[in-house]
């Protein structure tokens, strides 16, 4: 599988738990396990959770519960789990909002995410890939940029909503590329692909596993994705950087549990969730929509949030991104 950024080349590298020592030095977990999903049902994160949960309660012999408590962006959840016991019952699985990107997006927060936060491991990255609409003319990137740079501001693209990695990844792009294209949210990435399908906006930069199906049964067309190198899953398209655009960026979601929780726990955890992830019944099912995933361990994933805050505070304040 392709690495999706150096971040998470980075993050291999970083990897290694010893978790099977440490865990035989706590009795955890003797009772039910809460795994806190700050965001609706359905969704990727809701996915990758409700799907290493069913590993670790097998691993562990105790439930591992999928509780989703969605508002304000990830916050809600995820303050459940900053204020939660530090004992090993309350985990949250999320994406890099609640963990990094939205303290500088949202005026104020409940929780210091530098501080209440204890990294368990990356669960999984999705590439991002730029669709348009079957209905616009352009065939690849070049074709894209040149038709922004001779209407500033003329072309349209969706998102999930303001401050949304959907969102993030088209300023980046705008970015890379010298254009003005105009942002338009949504409450979702569904109804911004509906809309792509229907013509009425001009273009979306999507999670992989999210546009696939649509990609491969010709609703929307795909010009480039911003991977590192191709993905067996659309061997055919090019990437950014082929395309003459030095853009990668991928969506990433992770396990974190409350600060101050015992390392035993943490790296148990560390080792049950790669050992999912490195079951064909768990991670093969994922890797086949265009899932590339974790499970590097606590150190990794600690410097893939410190990387993210590096990378996109800038973005966010030169773009004005504020919370709808």
């Amino acid at each position: 599988m392709n690495a999706i950024t150096r971040r998470v080349a980075l993050g291999a590298a970083l990897g290694a738990v010893a978790a099977p020592a440490l865990r035989a030095q706590t009795p955890w977990p003797t009772k039910p396990v809460r795994v806190i999903v700050p965001f609706p049902p359905g969704g990727l994160v809701d996915t990758l959770a409700r799907s290493v949960s069913q590993s670790l309660a097998a691993r562990f012999g105790q439930p591992f519960v999928v509780d989703n408590r969605a508002g304000a962006g990830g916050n809600i959840g995820a303050d459940l789990v900053a204020k939660a016991a530090p004992d090993g019952y309350t985990l949250l699985a999320s994406s890099m909002g609640p963990l990094a990107v939205n303290a500088f997006i949202y005026p104020s927060m409940p929780y210091d995410t530098n501080t209440a936060f204890a990294p368990v491991t990356l669960l999984a990255t999705t590439p991002k890939v730029l669709c348009v609409a079957n209905a616009r003319p352009w065939r690849n990137i070049g074709a894209l940029v040149a038709a922004a740079k001779e209407r500033p501001g003329g072309l349209t693209a969706g998102s999930a909503g303001a401050g949304s990695s959907l969102h993030l990844a088209l300023e980046l792009f705008k970015g890379a590329t010298g254009t003005d294209i105009q942002h338009i949210p949504y409450r979702g990435a569904a109804p911004a692909i509906t809309d792509l399908i229907a013509g009425n906006i001009d273009l979306v930069i999507d999670n992989v596993p999210n546009i696939l199906g649509h990609i491969r049964g010709g609703a929307v067309r795909p010009l480039a994705v911003a991977t590192e190198g191709r993905l067996p899953q659309l061997p055919d398209i090019p990437t950014m950087n082929e395309a003459g655009v030095s853009f990668v960026f991928g969506t990433s979601f992770g396990m974190a549990a409350p600060a101050g929780t015992p390392e035993p726990v943490i790296a148990a955890l560390a080792e049950g969730v790669a050992a999912a992830l490195a079951d064909p019944g768990v991670g093969g099912r994922l890797a086949e929509q265009g899932t590339i995933l974790g499970g590097q361990g606590p150190q990794a994933f600690a410097a893939l949030i410190a990387e993210e805050k590096r990378t996109l505070e800038p973005v966010i304040r030169r773009a004005g991104i504020r919370a709808d």
